[in-house]
């Protein structure tokens, strides 16, 4: 049986950078970036807060839509991000509750 996942979009503070993932444990993922440890581009741009994040039933899914928001301009991730979270804040204590 397959197993669900998350698209996710960690920035820094300024929201000046974003960085797009998924993962299938999303609680644990955030805080990997949060403690610099979640991969080497957010380490060095300081993405430490989770701003966006969207379930899928499969893994699989979660890991197209990521290729695909990757490769759109960033006035369309702006958009997602905001459409989804409007002041931009970070939403780590919030899926505390997903783990």
């Amino acid at each position: 049986m397959a197993k669900g996942g998350y698209v996710y979009i960690m920035s820094n503070k300024s929201r000046s950078v974003v960085y797009v993932g998924s993962t299938d444990n999303l609680y644990n993922r955030a805080y990997q970036h949060k403690n610099g440890f979640g991969s080497e581009f957010t380490k060095k741009y300081n993405c430490t807060d989770l701003i966006y994040y969207q379930f899928y039933e499969r893994i699989e899914i979660a890991r197209e839509r990521e290729h695909k928001i990757k490769k759109w301009n960033r006035a369309w991730k702006d958009k997602l991000i905001r459409d989804f979270n409007p002041t931009l804040k970070d939403l780590f204590e919030e899926v505390s509750d997903l783990q």
